[in-house]
């Protein structure tokens, strides 16, 4: 008996220890909600604008079915180099939204523009008959602007030709340019909602298809929105596409803005933007975008998914901004794209990519007609700085040089 008694207490000492061990790697996996790795103060922001190392896993929402962990970036704001992987991705100072204005009206002008040199080319002709109106509303038509549309810019114009009897090609291109910023509504409010509440960001949703470079633009939106001297956080919910959240923690590294995301493929993306906007709250950001999962707009259930990614979202602050994106080049389809969307969530501003090349600047008045939002953001080429705000009149003057 008293050979075996030390034979005991070595044994049990030796469970101890490793008890001990294995409590201490559980607690280097996880790190438990409310405590973090760095110290806090009653002024610390959360560790969401710090820039540096080191990420948070945060427990799911109870309230949510099926949420996988979440990780949310800590300590960024001293980041000068950020790291993806072994490729290392320095710190950009995007260009002046001014700047970029200034290129994509010139890049826009020598776009195929045919919608108004078209026009302008029949309507200076000696003698304006039927057989020309036929072909200025056909050229109308191809441009994508619509049936009713159409039909009121011809309108328009035989009554002014009429009266005015006049070719001269000056006379002609103004009354054009008229009718065409009648048409593109310079009254409609373009302003984004990015100014942060007393209590709260800012909250944006960014929805689309897949193909029409909806994560590409959240970045691109994120670097003017850093421009702007803006604290941004972004949520990447849009877990169902490969890669398509380590491609937008890429774009947010670029211009130093933190990412939350999960760390398992195909998780619930509702449990992805519940955490980013709670995230954002803590660490009072400045504004929130939720890039979304590309629906099909004939998947059902996907579309379901989408208003409820949005009802989550509305637990912790309104939603006040859900912004479109579609590709211009897609014509009639991208405006049914966006009747089916708008029926799911409210749709408050439409993002149009790819406006050069093949695009028809007609899509623009169809789309704001049709649902009565107006085209806020436009993209005219693949560069980091090529998105801006889109001006109604400046558009028009473009189409017409």
């Amino acid at each position: 008996m008293n050979e075996i008694l030390p034979i005991v207490i070595y044994v049990a000492i030796a469970l101890a220890v490793l008890a001990s061990l294995a409590a201490l790697l559980v607690r280097s996996r996880r790190t438990p909600p409310g405590t973090y790795t760095t110290t806090r103060d009653t002024d610390d922001d959360g560790g969401l604008l710090t820039r540096g190392a080191g990420t948070d896993t945060l427990d799911r929402p109870s309230d949510l079915d099926t949420a996988p962990d979440v990780v949310v970036p800590d300590d960024l704001r001293d980041l000068e180099e950020a790291q993806t992987g072994v490729e290392t991705i320095p710190v950009e100072t995007p260009d002046p939204v001014q700047g970029r204005l200034a290129r994509l009206r010139a890049r826009l002008v020598k776009s195929n523009n045919a919608l108004g040199k078209g026009l302008l080319a029949l309507l200076s002709r000696d003698r304006i008959d039927e057989d020309v109106w036929d072909e200025i509303e056909e050229t109308l038509l191809l441009a994508d602007l619509g049936t009713e549309p159409t039909a009121d810019l011809v309108d328009a114009l035989r009554e002014r030709v009429k009266v005015a009897g006049s070719r001269n090609p000056e006379e002609v291109r103004e009354m054009l340019r008229e009718e065409l910023v009648r048409l593109v509504d310079p009254t409609m409010d373009r302003s984004l909602a990015t100014d942060r509440h007393a209590d709260r960001p800012a909250i944006l949703m960014v929805v689309g298809v897949n193909g029409v470079g909806k994560t590409t633009t959240v970045g691109k939106l994120a670097r003017v929105l850093v421009a702007e001297d803006k604290d941004v956080l972004l949520g990447a919910a849009d877990t169902f596409r490969a890669a398509a959240a380590e491609q937008l923690a890429t774009w947010g590294q670029r211009v130093g803005v933190p990412t939350v995301k999960s760390d398992v493929d195909g998780a619930d993306p509702a449990s992805v933007a519940f955490e980013a906007v709670k995230a954002g709250i803590e660490g009072e950001v400045d504004v929130v975008m939720i890039d979304t999962a590309g629906r099909l707009q004939n998947k059902v259930g996907l579309m379901d998914e989408l208003g409820k990614v949005k009802r989550v979202i509305e637990k912790q602050g309104t939603v006040d901004e859900v912004l479109l994106v579609l590709d211009a080049t897609t014509g009639q389809n991208g405006l049914n794209q966006a009747k089916v969307f708008s029926e799911v969530v409210n749709i408050t501003g439409i993002v149009l990519t790819k406006l050069d090349g093949t695009a028809k600047g007609g899509i623009v008045v169809a789309i704001q007609r049709s649902l009565g939002v107006p085209v806020k953001l436009i993209g005219l080429g693949e560069g980091a700085d090529d998105l801006a705000p889109f001006e109604a009149e400046e558009f028009v003057d473009a189409l017409l040089n």
